[in-house]
């Protein structure tokens, strides 16, 4: 049988995040509708005889951006040629946007080799968050959605409604805080193991622990993660003192013109998606 790419149904995006739990990704519980919602036409998957050999998105956020994720090769097809050929497929749907992505250190070279340049990278911080008081925070609610949305975009310099749209809609297994003021937010999600923060916004380090606290009552004593830019030593800061310790890290690298966040303190949503 002949190797065929077609875009993933629903149900393919859901067996795709099992194939990442198993690599180790851990990710949300309720990640497929919010990841399809992003852009339904850009998850891709090479099949053989009715079996998904290889995945990979490349969700166009904007007419000017794109981001890449969820490249997952299954380990009896790898050495084929298999995953690199929907890598091109996947990389037409960008067209000519930019298109950035998280990349993990084996993958790095690769990455640069088919136009890719380093920008920066994100350390992973892992640990039970340590609980304190929240101070100028409440629960996030279906009407902030708008704003939050706005934040993200400020801070990640690339607005993605689509996505956080859904995102950001209250779930059980998703839960949102924002400032008193409007000015700050995160999300914390229940994943296969744990939880993940993200995203976060913050204009202080005063306002990024309150939030950070804010999340905390929800983890309770199970390990949260949450994914900060090397460079914010504050934010990293702050993750340290509330007993997270760093780990994994990946290179943020772009293909095309890079996006810069701006001075506030951030921590992508999700390292699939930006």
């Amino acid at each position: 049988m002949s190797v065929t790419h077609r875009r993933m149904t629903k149900a393919d995006l859901g067996l795709v995040l099992d194939w990442a739990a198993a690599e180790g990704w851990n990710p949300g519980l309720d990640d497929t509708a919010p990841f399809h919602a992003a852009d339904p036409d850009g998850f891709f998957i090479a099949v053989e005889d009715e079996k998904i050999l290889a995945a990979i998105s490349v969700v166009n956020h904007t007419d000017d951006y794109a981001f890449l994720g969820l490249y997952i090769c299954a380990p009896e097809a790898r050495g084929r040629g298999i995953a690199y050929e929907l890598w091109q497929t996947a990389m037409a749907h960008a067209g000519e946007r930019t298109v950035g992505l998280d990349g993990v250190p084996e993958q790095q070279e690769n990455y640069i080799k088919s136009g890719f340049e380093l920008v920066g990278s994100t350390v992973r911080h892992t640990g039970p968050l340590a609980s304190g008081p929240a101070a100028d925070t409440r629960p996030a609610n279906a009407a902030d959605i708008g704003r939050m949305t706005e934040l993200e975009a400020v801070a990640s310099g690339v607005a993605k409604p689509r996505f956080l749209t859904q995102w950001f809609r209250p779930a059980p297994t998703r839960h949102g805080f924002i400032t008193a003021d409007g000015t700050g937010m995160v999300v914390i999600r229940k994943c296969r193991d744990g939880y993940k923060i993200g995203p976060l916004v913050a204009r202080s380090d005063v306002q990024a622990r309150n939030l950070l606290q804010a999340a905390a009552t929800i983890s309770g004593e199970a390990d949260v993660s949450i994914d900060v830019p090397a460079s914010d030593r504050t934010l990293t800061g702050i993750c340290r003192e509330l007993g997270l310790a760093p780990g994994f890290e990946t290179a943020r690298m772009y293909r095309g013109a890079p996006i810069f966040e701006s001075d506030m303190l951030y921590a992508v949503a999700t390292l699939e998606l930006g």
